[in-house]
């Protein structure tokens, strides 16, 4: 028998199902001509049930590590008494030896018989390269069967095919395959993908993964002072310490290098299982299912099948173009590609695993006080997630400081509200102030110190110490911004990312799917117009499906060549730029839709006959209206989320780093105008634009614009910030985060319920662990954690000015949000892919971008919103005893109630019980008496001038305070700096040792050559003609390098 043919027997089985165990690669005339045989057999034969003993087939195949091209491959298979056990359910292949490092999942159709051809065990039971002429022994013997299995549609044919030929590519690329159909999961397969340890060192030296080396060095550790306050420090936070080895603070660290076939003496190689973990072995096998190709899918035409389908199945083929698994996914050949989690983390008699210790001291509630794990973190989700994790870690900390200090000036403001003046006057009934009406007819005169609760309560935000909050968070932005850059390179350089700006470049030019399709499908059509173009010859209608195959084949290599250009992109960025400025215009519609509802029940509230009803108009109206901007900010947030995602979806960005970053830009841009415009509207357009008694601004000739109350907009901005702030976080995050894939788990376990009602045989046995995970919700990417953490970094630095307890309630919300994420991520989620990353990308940019607007809006807030620079233009210019009595009357204009436009007077006039003359209102003008009547007055511009020159000169000293912070701040912790450098002496030295080494060598082997040689050339000429045969083994030695 040949060696690279394959030996099956048969034993006989007592049961009367003839299913046997087996390899099976159909030939190529069952592939071609399917309507010739009575059924359609499936790429591995069915396996007998676990009853079924008496049937061992073993094929034996030589194996030979060759390096990077691997044609042939193993398989020793057979049925073991308790599979599962021997499996770990699902964590292994049925052998017990070979872990799962990935799976991919499909859908399959069962024949109307009732039985399916089940797949286990495919490389297993599966050793065939794809270069394999002759057919496998007992492939040309029908399978006798009680009736045919009836033929499947095209379409699953096609995704069979497609499955078949991109499966055997794996196996060709060194990959080790097994299928499983026989699952608890009713028409859903699995394959389980295994790399050995050929095709681990071969990716990983292509993918330059840094892993360590036998050499170790010690860390250099603090001496003196310095060391004591850590070691106290250290004890200190003891208590608050994960119990996790990989948190414990190292003293020693391995020498580490890209991985290279050739220099494996270097590395420790003890135990060959664990020196690639499972998060490495997951991210080596993604990169060759990405990189294996889909271009040879055949096609089966059965008799009469028509012109449509033929066009259908090109079609298809297009789509499958030159990429792989990301392709697959999208047009449905496969439902799910994932990794497998470690094992179970909760329940009883569970073998320890990174998982369940994630679970116990990350993803709990009960150690919400502790620090995160984040080297284990990153070791089992990557480096991606892990700098996520640490980002928000480092962002919760920092938010501390800046809780303690507005807690301190809330308190301020609590404090001294007794002992504002302002607001004393305007409670004070004493002073007799007659206001004038706030609407038109229905609204009546009313008295300033029925304002009294508003005003006192704008003194806890309205004080001089939130300048000085202001001032101290806009440091604090550029604190936290220089903090974050040194803890993300320590984080480097323990993660060993050092140097990684090379791999993230040959990582980011590699081409999507949608845009090698798009590619594909214009130089189709450009070769189709080039032959229109010089056709001259009538086209054979021979074989015009072998010419349709050759075209799409041509095409596929024109796509090397072809580019999309803006000229190709230009509908698509039309379309983003009309889209973008109608949601945006779609956000300032809704916007002043509460505005004209603001203003409206305003005026129907002021009809009311109770004078309690009267008095909480204004309460009423905003507490309302700011519930309507959350409800509908968090319904658009949704909308604007997958407006975004379609937008860069039809843009077709050439990688996945560009269509990320389009994607935050959009989503970032749309749900920022979406959280903030109603508080911008607030904070510099409401009040401003009202015109004065007699000469009212008008909306739609009907609506009077609503005007700020006595205290200032402050007040109003504080309680929408605050109830838009709460009410985001709360309600996504106990709605989206928690709620949502509570109920979607729910009934995913309804559903399995009802189908394994059906089957209790199948009920009772227990899940393989790709079967869990399959239930688990597919991973969406970090970009809705950033941008939730995003908007809430913009609500504490964007309006700190106006809302002190900002950060307070933010720090609240990111101890429940860390812990929920965690157990999102640990219990809720499939496990992502693992991605190698060195910094959080385009959001620090954002964050930079937030901070420095921060210092812009918090200026004009002081000026334009806040009674901060009139109060001190009052006490310095126009204050008699320098002090603020007189304040309030300073900011009032009188009118006369004679010069009301007719109609726009109130209906009842002795309201307050006398006749009303004289009303005030706020704003600088002149009053009635004067020669320029309602004419703005001097004291108007000199409060004006203020304010300019206050944001201009708070702009510029902050902006360059945060300048000198983060000049200061050196960006590389000097201890960092001295242990990269140290790193790259070691590295030096041992190269240096090793080609030491390799001298001597060469040199001794140089020495011992001359001296045997002089030995042979001292022999006799009789004696030398006695062994002529063997003078040349004199040359001859074993040399171990």
């Amino acid at each position: 028998m040949d060696k690279d043919e394959i030996h099956l027997r048969r034993l006989p089985a007592p049961h009367a199902d003839r299913t046997f165990c087996g390899v099976d690669f159909l030939p190529e005339d069952l592939k071609e001509a399917p309507e010739e045989t009575e059924m359609r057999v499936n790429k591995t034969y069915s396996c007998l049930p676990a009853e079924e003993k008496g049937i061992h087939i073993i094929n034996i195949r030589a194996i030979e590590d060759i390096g990077y091209d691997q044609h042939e491959s193993t398989l020793l298979n057979s049925l073991s008494k308790n599979p599962d056990a021997d499996c770990k359910y699902g964590l292994y292949f049925r052998d017990g030896k070979r872990k799962v490092d990935y799976i991919l999942v499909y859908q399959y159709k069962k024949s109307s018989a009732g039985r399916t051809v089940i797949r286990r065990a495919h490389n297993d039971s599966t050793a065939r390269s794809t270069k394999q002429e002759q057919p496998l022994p007992g492939k040309g013997v029908q399978l006798e069967m009680g009736e045919s299995e009836p033929h499947m549609d095209y379409h699953e044919d096609d995704k069979r095919f497609r499955r078949e030929e991109y499966e055997g590519n794996l196996v060709e690329a060194g990959l080790e395959l097994e299928h499983d159909e026989d699952t608890k999961i009713h028409g859903i397969g699995f394959v389980k993908i295994h790399a050995p340890w050929n095709v681990l060192c071969r990716e990983a030296e292509f993918l330059k993964l840094k892993m360590p080396t036998k050499k170790m060095y010690q860390i250099n550790q603090t001496h003196g002072l310095l060391k004591k306050i850590n070691s106290v420090i250290q004890k200190i936070t003891e208590p608050i310490q994960p119990k996790v080895a990989e948190h414990k603070p190292q003293t020693a660290k391995r020498l580490s290098y890209p991985f290279s076939r050739e220099k494996q003496h270097l590395f420790d190689l003890s135990d060959r299982d664990s020196f690639f973990d499972s998060k490495t072995r997951s991210t080596i096998v993604y990169e060759i299912l990405k990189r294996t190709t889909c271009t040879k899918a055949k096609y089966s035409m059965g008799k009469g099948e028509g012109r449509k389908k033929e066009a259908t199945l090109l079609n298809k083929r297009r789509k499958c173009g030159k990429y792989g698994i990301t392709s697959l996914l999208a047009n449905g050949v496969y439902s799910a590609a994932y990794p497998l989690h470690d094992g179970d983390c909760e329940g009883e008699n569970i073998e320890p695993n990174d998982r369940k210790i994630l679970c116990e001291e990350w993803a709990s509630y009960g150690v919400f006080y502790k620090y995160q794990p984040i080297d284990l973190v990153r070791k089992y989700f990557g480096e991606k997630i892990g700098l996520y994790f640490a980002w928000l870690g480092v962002y919760t900390q920092m938010l501390i400081p800046a809780s303690v200090v507005g807690i301190i000036v809330f308190l301020y403001g609590c404090a001294t509200v007794d002992e504002n003046i302002p607001s004393m006057e305007m409670c004070d009934q004493r002073n007799n102030i007659t206001m004038c009406p706030l609407c038109d007819r229905t609204c009546s005169y009313w008295k300033m110190s029925s304002a009294c609760a508003t005003a006192r309560a704008s003194h806890l935000f309205d004080n001089p110490a939130t300048v000085f909050f202001s001032v101290f968070m806009a440091l604090w932005a550029a604190t936290f911004m220089e903090h974050w850059k040194r803890k993300q390179m320590r984080l480097n350089y323990r993660w060993d990312l050092t140097g990684f700006e090379e791999e993230e470049e040959a990582v980011k030019d590699h081409p999507r799917a949608e845009y090698e399709a798009k590619v594909l499908e214009k130089s189709l059509r450009k070769e189709h117009k080039h032959k229109e173009k010089h056709r001259y010859f009538p086209e054979e209608t021979a074989n015009k499906w072998t010419q349709r195959v050759k075209t799409v084949m041509a095409g596929v290599k024109m796509t090397d060549k072809e580019k999309l250009t803006w000229k190709d992109r230009f509908p698509a960025y039309l379309t983003n730029f009309v889209g973008i400025i109608f949601m945006v215009g779609l956000t300032f519609a809704i916007v002043f839709g509460v505005i004209i509802y603001r203003i409206s029940t305003a005026a129907a509230l002021a009809i009311s006959s109770t004078p309690s009803g009267r008095s909480s108009v204004r309460v009423t109206v905003t507490a309302t209206a700011v519930i309507i901007n959350l409800v509908v900010i968090i319904i658009l947030d949704e909308v604007y989320g997958c407006i975004a995602r379609w937008l860069t979806q039809i843009e077709v960005p050439k990688t996945d780093k560009n269509f990320e970053e389009r994607l935050i830009f959009k989503a970032f841009l749309l749900k920022f105008v979406n959280a903030y415009t109603p508080i911008f509207y607030v904070a510099f357009f409401k009040g401003r634009f009202v015109g004065r008694p007699g000469d009212y601004v008008y909306i739609f000739h009907s609506f009077r614009m609503e005007e700020c109350a006595p205290g200032g907009c402050l007040m109003e901005l504080c309680i929408q910030l605050s109830i838009i702030m709460l009410g985001k976080q709360l309600i996504q995050n106990n709605l989206f985060e928690i709620g949502i894939p509570k109920m979607k788990k729910f009934m995913r376990y309804m559903k399995l319920k009802h189908r394994h009602s059906l089957d209790h045989e199948e009920h009772m046995k227990k899940k393989q662990r790709y079967e869990v995970d399959y239930n688990l919700e597919p991973f969406a990417g970090l970009t809705p954690e950033y941008m939730e953490m995003i908007i809430q970094f913009g609500f504490v630095t964007l309006f700190v000015a106006s809302f002190p307890l900002a950060p307070l309630f933010a720090l609240l919300n990111n101890i429940i949000e860390i812990r929920l994420d965690a157990k999102k991520f640990v219990t809720e989620l499939r496990r992502p892919v693992a991605v190698r990353a060195k910094d959080i990308g385009i959001w620090y940019n954002i964050l930079r971008g937030i901070g420095k607007l921060a210092v812009i809006i918090n200026a004009f807030v002081i000026s334009f919103t806040s009674d901060f620079i009139p109060r001190l233009v009052y006490l310095y210019m126009y204050s008699k005893n320098g002090t603020m009595h007189g304040f309030v009357n300073h900011t009032l204009s009188s009118f006369n109630v004679s010069d009301f436009q007719a109609g726009t007077a109130p209906n009842d006039p002795m309201d307050l019980g006398y006749e009303v003359q004289i009303c005030r209102y706020k704003d600088y003008r002149e009053p009635p008496w004067s020669e320029n009547k309602y004419d703005i007055s001097k004291d108007f511009w000199a409060v004006l001038a203020a304010r300019l020159a206050f944001v201009i000169v708070f702009q510029n000293l902050v902006m360059f305070m945060s300048e000198f912070v983060d000049w200061i701040i050196p960006d590389i912790p000097k201890d960092i700096s001295q242990q990269i450098h140290k790193e790259k002496v070691l590295m030096v030295e041992v190269f240096m040792r090793e080609e030491q080494g390799k001298l001597q060598l060469l040199e001794t082997w140089k020495d011992k050559d001359k001296k045997k040689g002089e030995n042979c050339n001292n022999h006799s000429p009789r004696l030398s003609r006695s062994h002529s045969g063997s003078l040349s083994s004199c040359h001859s030695y074993p040399l171990d390098v």
